[in-house]
């Protein structure tokens, strides 16, 4: 009977350790701090997708708040009229499927050598790259050693460039070293497996989440490009979205030393004001797609690459 009871207050008193009140007002603080940073994370997006539909007068007068005033597709009517936006969806589309796949196989063909510890110069070889991230010979010559290279005015000039981006590298090699055991590449030298049926038999379906990280962090930078297509690119059949984009934004805007017509003016202003945020969404809203596919492998890939190593 004592040791019954005994038995229960025992219960008790690890249920209220277990569950203080201090730790329900933590919970409470921290539900409230997440749930104002979600808001004034989620605003800006809310705002621009309802200003993209709304009219250029609700847009220009800033009636626009969380929902569309004035519901219109004027702003993507006037995107979509210009002939050259689908050209640059299509050049943008192969540029970051190209560009993608080069980077991720380049990637790994060189993280996967400096992952492994008796490589001869692993350090040497380290150091070299990681130089690169610091230093580099800069903006002119570069353009002459492209343009010696004959690939100004061509595709290449979009995708080999950028092959490899060596912080992406340094988390791929950092994946493989710390989550992959070095024993199992002795088994598979028992085996009789070499160095490349070892790499895409056994490394590249271990590597799932890192490589959707760095294929997702690829795929958004080679979408959002638009530098090197500036000093590398002359032909318009070239051209990625963005600049074709901001060609768009630029033909709209208004040199206020040439209005003649203060209505036509306005109406114009009221269109570009609008063309912003149907530009935005334009361009952001296909990438966003690619998201979903990799959010499982993101976070793992992510916290194990940049945290261990």
């Amino acid at each position: 009977m004592v040791m019954g009871l005994k038995m229960r207050k025992t219960t008790t008193s690890i249920k209220k350790i277990q569950d203080p009140v201090d730790d329900r007002i933590f919970y409470i603080v921290v539900y409230i701090i997440i749930a104002f940073v979600s808001i004034v994370v989620a605003y800006p997006i809310i705002f621009i997708l309802s200003s993209s539909f709304s009219s250029p007068n609700a847009v220009y007068a800033g009636k626009v708040v969380l929902w569309p005033v004035d519901f219109s597709l004027e702003g993507y009517k006037a995107v979509f009229r210009y002939p050259p936006v689908f050209s640059g969806y299509l050049n943008t589309i192969f540029y970051t499927g190209a560009g993608t796949i080069i980077n991720v196989v380049i990637t790994l063909l060189a993280a996967y050598p400096l992952a492994r510890k008796k490589l001869p110069y692993r350090n040497l070889l380290m150091f070299m790259f990681a130089f690169t991230m610091m230093f580099s010979g800069g903006m002119i010559p570069n353009y002459i050693l492209l343009r010696d290279l004959k690939m100004i005015n061509t595709v290449w000039a979009m995708l080999i460039p950028g092959a490899l981006a060596v912080y992406n590298m340094i988390i791929t090699r950092t994946f493989i070293q710390s989550s992959i055991p070095d024993e199992l590449l002795e088994a598979a030298k028992i085996d009789g497996c070499n160095d490349f049926k070892y790499l895409f038999n056994i490394i590249l379906p271990l590597s799932k989440p890192v490589i959707a990280v760095i294929t997702l962090f690829y795929a958004v930078d080679h979408w959002n490009s638009y530098f090197d297509a500036m000093l590398y690119l002359n032909k318009e059949s070239l051209y990625p979205l963005q600049i074709i984009l901001r060609d768009i934004l630029i033909l709209n805007t208004i040199d206020m030393n040439t209005i003649q017509d203060v209505e036509l003016a306005l109406l114009q202003q009221g269109l570009a004001n609008l063309l912003k945020y149907s530009l935005i969404v334009v361009s952001t809203v296909p990438i966003l797609c690619l998201y979903p596919f990799v959010q499982k492998y993101f976070i793992k890939g992510v916290m194990i690459g940049s945290i261990k190593g």
